[in-house]
């Protein structure tokens, strides 16, 4: 098959559109590192490098997760149409351009060499293993959803350690950040096992719905995403820069968060798509966009 095919083939399957959900985090990360010092300029080279680097590990993290479950997709009527299962594109394309997109994260993060900071590139390897840990944990443990909230909690506090590695130890909002990336895409993660609740069961994968069963399976969503708005609240207290914008945004994520629970309980999976796909892009996209905008101010 043609490189430009199998590229789009690639994009298509592992949904780019999805770096929506962990993106917004790791852009807010920069400018709550950011040393204010710092001109526009070399601030604005190191945020591009961070979205450049959240693409590549993204793409890494989801094409490990396509070849590492082909073989389950195969036998699951949801997922078999996928690139790999269905035949479309070969194992050795998808390791292939794994294998480019983990060369291209290392490389970006040796970039911030250039800034005197060499934290990225020594750390590029244990986070692209941290970030594909995930898709082997549901063949042994009901708290995958949790690995897979701690791979896209990684995006903030690793772009907070790319742009200023000092902003750790000072910036405790950073830390509340992560906990509500990794709590927030839990829950929603759960929501979205509940499609294959049946089928993880008969084959012997572990997910909360398959251990808990559907109700209790959304009331274990319900409670990580209040856990969530708890870890917005305390970013907030902990900054002072984090304004009224931010509270405005985080009381909108509130609402959206119980839409979201409200839809599922009376579209059932019908409502999938608009509670999984839309109202979380919008949560992410509007909250760091909202923080921002009291950052700057």
């Amino acid at each position: 098959m043609p490189l430009a095919a199998n590229i789009r083939l690639i994009a298509a399957d592992i949904k780019l559109a999805h770096s929506v959900f962990a993106l917004p985090f790791a852009v807010l990360a920069v400018f709550l590192a950011r040393d204010p010092g710092e001109p526009p300029r070399t601030l604005a080279l190191k945020l591009a490098i961070v979205v450049a680097c959240m693409v590549a590990a993204r793409t890494w993290a989801m094409l490990v997760n396509r070849i590492a479950d082909r073989r389950i997709d195969a036998l699951n009527e949801r997922t078999r149409a996928r690139a790999l299962p269905s035949g479309r594109l070969s194992p050795r394309a998808a390791h292939a351009a794994a294998a480019l997109s983990a060369l291209a994260f290392i490389a970006l993060a040796s970039l911030f060499l250039l800034f005197a900071n060499p934290w990225p590139v020594a750390l590029a390897v244990p986070v692209l293993a941290w970030i594909a840990f995930y898709s082997f944990t549901k063949r042994f443990t009901a708290a995958c959803h949790l690995f897979l909230g701690g791979a896209l909690a990684a995006s903030p506090v690793a772009a907070a350690i790319a742009v200023n590695p000092a902003s750790l130890a000072e910036t405790p909002a950073l830390w509340w950040i992560a906990g509500m990336v990794l709590a927030w895409v839990a829950g929603f993660d759960v929501i979205y096992a509940l499609q294959d609740e049946a089928f993880d069961r008969e084959r012997g994968l572990h997910s909360i719905p398959a251990a808990l069963g559907p109700r209790r399976a959304a009331w274990a969503a319900r409670t990580l995403h209040a856990v969530a708005l708890a870890c917005l609240v305390a970013a907030g207290l902990a900054d002072p820069r984090l304004g009224a914008i931010y509270a405005a945004a985080v009381a909108l994520v509130a609402g959206l968060l119980v839409s979201e629970h409200l839809v599922l309980v009376r579209r059932g999976l019908a409502g999938l798509d608009l509670a999984f796909f839309t109202l979380n892009g919008v949560i992410s996209i509007f909250l760091a966009a909202a923080a921002i905008t009291d950052l700057l101010l």
